[in-house]
């Protein structure tokens, strides 16, 4: 089990994270300043994610975590979310074989309940597939909220564990989050100038660093990856303590 940022300080910072999460926003308005309708947008962010995925395998990152749909994004138009879940198939379908055979294991997280039979299947098929792979894993949060997460993880543990209620640890809870196979971000990247993390893995992000830039998903390329990268490995992560206690554990 991974370690928790909060009850154990890091051993070592990477420079290159080792864990990304994304929220991918900004299609719609990509879409809306060329005058073309939102879906227009939610396909460019298909090519932009494929690029990002490239360049994170490439340059080591070992996961990333992108924000597909959110549990809020039920209220948008229905027309829009009927689309979503199209090209969630379409993707599931088209890319599996890519990603296969570039070793990467994909891991789709969130309330799979409201999804039609059919995407279900495609979904636990393509997990399946990609289980032994050992290159970047590349987890979809759908239909994906993190106070759900926080709360499905305690409902499960107390379903099985009963006597932990009135004293529930966080090592009791972490097996039971929707990310507990990965690490904590180290970076957390938000495109289309808002600066929120949208109910977004909110217990993994506690001390993650957070970028956030005006760019729109669809224009986010390797180059703004790298910018991103760059501006994260200027930050000093101190986990709650002193730069003076960092010099010190350094030598410096």
């Amino acid at each position: 089990m991974f370690r928790s940022s909060t009850r154990e300080v890091p051993e070592a910072v990477p420079s290159v994270p080792q864990h990304i999460a994304v929220i991918m926003d900004g299609n719609g308005r990509w879409a809306k300043q060329r005058m073309m309708p939102r879906v227009f947008g939610h396909k460019k962010g298909v090519d932009a994610l494929r690029d990002t995925v490239k360049r994170c395998d490439a340059i080591g990152v070992r996961y990333l975590t992108v924000f597909a749909f959110s549990s809020e994004n039920w209220r948008r138009p229905a027309d829009e979310v009927s689309f979503l879940m199209g090209l969630f198939l379409k993707v599931l379908g088209t890319e599996i074989d890519r990603m296969h055979e570039r070793g990467i294991r994909l891991k789709i997280v969130g309330d799979r309940s409201k999804f039609v039979p059919e995407l279900v299947a495609l979904i636990e098929a393509a997990e399946a597939r990609t289980a032994d792979n050992a290159g970047l894993t590349l987890s979809i949060a759908a239909d994906y909220g993190g106070r759900w997460d926080a709360l499905n993880a305690v409902n499960r543990l107390l379903a099985i564990q009963p006597d932990k209620a009135g004293q529930v640890s966080e090592d009791d809870i972490a097996p039971y989050l929707a990310m507990h196979y990965a690490p904590e971000p180290d970076l957390f990247i938000r495109t289309g100038g808002e600066q929120r993390i949208s109910n977004f893995l909110l217990w993994q992000l506690a001390y993650t660093e957070l970028y956030f830039t005006d760019k729109l998903w669809p224009d986010f390329d390797a180059a703004a990856l790298d910018d991103a990268i760059a501006w994260y490995q200027g930050r000093e992560r101190r986990f709650g303590r002193t730069s003076e206690q960092l010099q010190a554990a350094s030598g410096c």
